[in-house]
């Protein structure tokens, strides 16, 4: 089995025009996204390797905010997964899967955290 090395950006919040309701439809609703990236370990990481050993975790972060394409409306959350997932794969061949969890910010009452997690491997 080979070592893996897990990229993870937590909480990033970011305003999708999502959802299926009359109220939710036409504007934006904040979600919580987080996203964890796996690739292949090298066999060692020392103290001068470059960037370019692992994966830059903007790229992340930029997957859940720019990434996301501007006045689209996405019915479910479950699509906004898989684009952020078909956009790290896209961007890196190294990228082994990649897990997105989403939580609707708008409809927690009390602090619930209420979503998805979804998680992606790479095909072929």
């Amino acid at each position: 089995m080979a070592d893996s090395l897990f990229l993870e950006v937590a909480n990033i919040e970011s305003d999708v025009l999502t959802g299926i309701y009359s109220e939710e439809t036409g504007r934006p609703q904040p979600l919580r996204i987080t996203i964890r990236a796996e690739l292949k370990a090298l066999d060692f990481y020392g103290p001068d390797n470059p960037l370019d050993d692992s994966k830059n975790y903007m790229d992340l972060k930029w997957s859940a905010t720019e990434g996301l394409p501007r006045g689209v409306h996405f019915k479910l959350i479950e699509a906004v997964a898989d684009h952020i997932c078909a956009t790290l794969f896209a961007q890196d061949t190294r990228i082994l899967s990649v897990e997105v969890k989403i939580v609707k910010l708008a409809i927690s009452e009390h602090g619930e955290e209420i979503g998805i997690t979804m998680k992606r491997d790479r095909k072929g």
